[in-house]
């Protein structure tokens, strides 16, 4: 299991960065993402998560995201897996 921990705002300037800090092909199968030192501010930054979540799926991992705050967590819930990433 590899763990990252995301620190900061994360909105639409950021989530492009995000997308591309991760090892894909070289992470073990469990990977976590810890966002308890992370705010999500918009629905770009949760696409980013989801284009995370999709390049580990497309290779057979397992993502799971921590650590959200609750403002964070409600709009990751309400939007999650509802928005098309373009990352």
């Amino acid at each position: 299991m590899v763990v990252y921990r995301v620190t900061g705002e994360l909105f639409f300037a950021s989530s492009g960065d995000l997308v591309s800090q991760f090892d894909y092909a070289g992470d073990p199968k469990k990977v976590v993402i810890d966002l308890s030192a992370a705010h999500i501010w918009d629905a770009s930054s949760v696409a980013a998560l989801d284009a995370i979540e999709t390049k580990y799926a497309q290779r057979g991992k397992d993502v799971e995201i921590t650590g959200l705050n609750d403002r964070s967590a409600q709009l990751h819930g309400r939007l999650s897996g509802e928005l098309t990433a373009s990352h």
